[in-house]
């Protein structure tokens, strides 16, 4: 750390010096033009930049199938507009991989083809993101899979169960904008800025939205678990869907919590979340009397069930935490 004196020009203007060695490594001379952002009692000082995309290079050669989908949607959520992928010759194998990549992003699309390279672009306006409309986007899908996840098993309905496992994929595509949205955040003081969003806030959201992608999750597990059942006994169900409301209700008022702008009312919603959790564990453990009386195999994989259903309830906890983190007084 280094600190400089604050002096005063001209009467009325505050100047500070720059490190030397900062302003070397980015290239700032006298004349050069800087970017200054406030964001409460701190102020951030960067280079000015005027490149409206970000460019990068990334040789395929070794890599192939699932490696190469991977490094995609890693070099997209690092925050490249435009990814050149290159190789001596991109096999048709490779071609496969990249656009089963691109298929799991919003607005992303194939710009150029060539015997060694394959370009992909997001074509969607950065500007235009909100990380607040992602996350509410994810919050209403997340939930109604877990509903309907349920739903298919107690019904023994398979075309429901199918519905739920393929929507995962809305909210995978969703999740990745959100995590491109936050590291944007963290690397540029600009994307925070153009958010309106506040880089404590953008953690905040991320966390959660990774908690409702998990969710998601167990919804698509539930749903697959379900497609092997046939009837289900009665008071199990009953028992399961008791349990699916306390949970929807903990998720609702965990993300009610996070997006309170009232302090106390963020508060009081996110004491009755957690305190909910802790109800989840009395029905988890009635139900697992119900289950002992079943069949050894089926009372296993409705354990499995019961299991993603409390798992869910805790993310929702998580959700909870997080809002009342964001309402404790800062230091």
């Amino acid at each position: 750390m280094e600190t400089r004196k604050v002096q005063v020009t001209g009467g009325s203007t505050y100047t500070v010096s720059l490190p030397k060695e900062w302003a070397t490594e980015n290239g700032i001379s006298s004349g050069s033009t800087v970017e200054i952002y406030s964001e409460d009692d701190t102020l951030l000082v960067t280079p000015q930049s005027d490149a409206d995309h970000q460019e990068g290079t990334l040789d395929v050669s070794a890599l192939a199938d699932e490696q190469l989908v991977r490094a995609v949607l890693t070099m997209y959520v690092s925050g490249f507009d435009i990814i050149h992928l290159e190789a001596n010759r991109i096999t048709t194998d490779q071609r496969r991989a990249i656009r089963s990549a691109i298929q799991g992003l919003i607005g992303v699309e194939v710009v150029e083809e060539q015997t060694d390279r394959v370009v992909v672009q997001d074509l969607l306006d950065s500007s235009e993101l909100s990380i607040v409309n992602a996350i509410t986007r994810m919050r209403l899908i997340a939930t109604s899979m877990l509903e309907d996840a349920i739903t298919a098993l107690v019904e023994n309905d398979d075309d429901i169960a199918a519905d739920v496992i393929e929507r995962d994929d809305d909210v995978d595509r969703l999740f990745l904008v959100v995590s491109r949205i936050f590291r944007a955040t963290l690397r540029s003081p600009r994307a925070a800025e153009g958010l309106g969003v506040s880089r404590e806030d953008c953690f905040d959201l991320h966390s959660s939205a990774r908690q409702l992608e998990r969710v998601a999750d167990h919804a698509v597990k539930i749903s697959q678990l379900a497609q092997k059942f046939g009837t289900i006994p009665e008071d199990v169900a009953g028992a399961l869907l008791e349990v699916h409301d306390d949970v929807a209700a903990i998720l609702e008022k965990s993300m009610d919590a996070l997006f309170a702008e009232d302090t106390d009312e963020a508060t009081d919603l996110g004491h009755d979340a957690l305190e909910s959790v802790l109800d989840i564990d009395e029905h988890t453990r009635r139900i697992d009397d119900l289950l002992r009386e079943l069949d050894p195999v089926q009372a296993q994989s409705l354990g499995l069930i019961l299991d993603s259903l409390s798992r869910s309830a805790d993310y929702g906890g998580n959700i909870a935490e997080t809002a009342l983190q964001k309402t404790a007084p800062r230091p």
